[in-house]
Formats: C-alpha cells, structure tokens, sequence
C-alpha cells in the first residue's frame, strides 16, 4: 500500500517563487526513520493555486477594504493579486518540482486558469471544495483528459454525484477527498468514517483526504481508516503572515506526518490474524512453558498440581501438559525448572 502526500503550498509563497520553491524543498526532503535506520519515501506531490481574478470575486466585493493583519493589499482585489504567481513564474515552480523527482499538482479555480497549460502539463489537477458545484470548471477540466482531484468540503453526495457525472463524460481517473472547509478544523466536525464509507460507495476511485487540522495526527489516522491521497497545507513558518500559514505543517511537522504515514502503510498488513515470524525471538524469551513447581525425585510421577508455568516459550504450552502428567520423572527435576518431554517417561 503507498499513500499519495501532496505538500500543499497554495499561496503560502506570498507572491514569491523564491519562497515556493524553498517549501517544495521542505516537501521533497529526504525522510529517515532513524530508530529503524530506515529511509522512507518523502511527499509524492507539491501543489500550487492558480487564480484568474476576473473570474474570482463580485467587483464589489474585490474592492472590499481589506484590513486584515494578513492582508497584503488595502482591498481583497489587491490582496489576491499580490499573492498571485504568473503562469510563467508557475511552471518555474514545476520544473524545479519535476527536476526533484516529485509529481507537480495545480489547482484552477477557474476557466480562465488553463492558460497554465500552455506552458506545462501538471500531472493532475486539483478541484477545490468551493468548486464542487462549478459544473462548468469541472467540465472544462475533465476536456483536458489529465487526471483530477475533487476535495469534497463544502458538500455533500448529491454535489458530488453531480460532479463525478460531468467529469466522467470525458474520463475516469478521478480521485475524491474527504474535506471539511472549517479552517483550522475542529476536531469535532472532521467526521473521518467519511473515509470508509467513500470507499465503499466509490470503489472504483482512489479515496483521500484534505487536511485543514491543526497538527499531524488527524492525517495519520485517515490512512489508517483507509486514505490512499493525503493532502496537508505546508508552509515555511506558521508565523508568517498569510491566512493558511497558522493552520499549516513547518519543517519537523512535514518530516514527523511524512514518517508517521509511511510507518503507518507498514503497518497495516493484512487483514487476518496470525502468529508473525517476527515476534519468535521475543516468544522464546517471554512466553510461558510448563515446569515444576516442587522439587521432582527420579522415578516420581508427576501430577498436574506439580506443575506451573514459567519463562522461558521453548518447552510445552499448557494445553500440552498431558505430555508431563502422569508419567514418570526419568531424572531428578529442581524446582522452578522446564519439564521436557524426555525428561518423562
């Protein structure tokens, strides 16, 4: 089992490709497991939004003041377009993603965004929740036949059946997010066995999920339940200012989520019980066999109240004692010591 990270950047550059391309960095670093000593795949995927603001907001509402600590203009409309990269400046970011080894992830929120796609061809295409019902987006994106991503946290079955029945007019490569738009997200709403029902609903999509939470618990646990696309908003310092920052993964976050999700996919194994080779050594030690509990004289037989259970696991298991009982010492036995079979005759 691998589970698809994508480290999502967003606009967490603040309008600098500099600084987008540092978190890429962060995202694609080497992660170690070094209790294990073991090297573990770090994020599959960065992904970057692409705004087109004459398709974005009411013009009313772009020229809102903006008065925000983190607003980087004095109305929204300026805000928004301080924090917009060109598609230029867009596929700089993708070809130093792309020369990292890592799959390169956009977001369009709008039609007039695939203007991107002259400059390059992002290895899949991400809808955000707001967009679920932009059934003209959905559409326009699916036309390009490049594989799409639905994060579903604004709506329900009904919005997404609606935008699962657009896209599939063109194509089939289409992966579905659990989400909740709340951010951060409070714990109480996240509602993760959304995961396993999407999976049972929808078996012929990969299921995800699309993080907003505060830490790196609550993406851990998706993959547990069944995730096989996370999706984590990163950032170089929570402290930056921008409004996803706060709500993002820094450095160690990235490198403990990455490890934590990794370990996890080892862990999970299959679905059954059963007695693991890699456990032996500690049965041999820990586990408990049949042996005396009083001093045994040669020749004595040995009865069931002559017997306990001690450490170590290499003699007879309990449910095997008749092995013991009943039959003759054929050595002097010490107390608190292992019966085998050859010692019984």
């Amino acid at each position: 089992m691998h589970t698809y990270i994508i480290g999502e950047i967003g606009q967490n550059h603040n309008g600098s490709v500099d600084i987008a391309k540092v978190i890429a960095d962060l995202c694609l670093h080497p992660v170690k497991d070094r209790f294990f000593d073991r090297d573990l795949q770090p994020m599959d995927a960065v992904k970057l939004t692409k705004r087109d603001l004459k398709e974005e907001l009411t013009q009313s509402q772009m020229d809102q003041p903006y008065n925000s600590p983190h607003s980087f203009g004095s109305t929204y409309g300026e805000h928004r377009a301080a924090l917009e990269l060109s598609d230029e400046e867009h596929y700089e970011v993708y070809k130093h993603v792309k020369a990292r080894g890592a799959d390169f992830v956009e977001t369009l929120c709008s039609i007039g965004c695939l203007s991107i796609l002259r400059y390059f061809t992002p290895d899949r295409l991400k809808v955000a929740s707001r967009d679920l019902t932009n059934l003209p987006l959905l559409n326009a994106l699916a036309e390009t036949k490049i594989p799409i991503i639905l994060s579903t946290g604004m709506g329900g079955e009904e919005e997404l059946d609606d935008a699962l029945e657009v896209i599939t007019r063109h194509h089939e490569q289409i992966s579905i997010l659990h989400c909740l738009s709340e951010y951060p997200s409070d714990y109480r709403n996240l509602n993760l066995n959304s995961i396993p029902f999407l999976a049972k609903k929808y078996p012929e999509y990969t299921i995800g999920y699309s993080d907003h939470s505060i830490g790196i618990v609550v993406p851990t646990v998706a993959v547990a339940l069944g995730a096989r696309i996370i999706e984590k908003h990163v950032t170089l310092d929570r402290n930056m200012k921008g409004s996803d920052h706060a709500g993002s993964a820094e450095k160690d976050g990235i490198f403990r989520m990455v490890r934590d999700i990794r370990n996890i996919e080892m862990a999970l194994g299959e679905e059954k019980m059963f007695r693991s080779e890699a456990s032996a050594s500690s049965s041999v030690k820990l586990e408990r066999s049949v042996a005396s509990r009083r001093v045994i004289a040669k020749g004595e037989i040995i009865n069931e109240a002559d017997l306990h259970l001690l450490s170590p696991g290499n003699g007879v298991k309990w449910k095997n004692r008749s092995l013991i009982t009943g039959k003759a010492a054929q050595r002097d036995i010490a107390a608190n010591e292992l019966i085998f079979p050859e010692d019984v005759a």
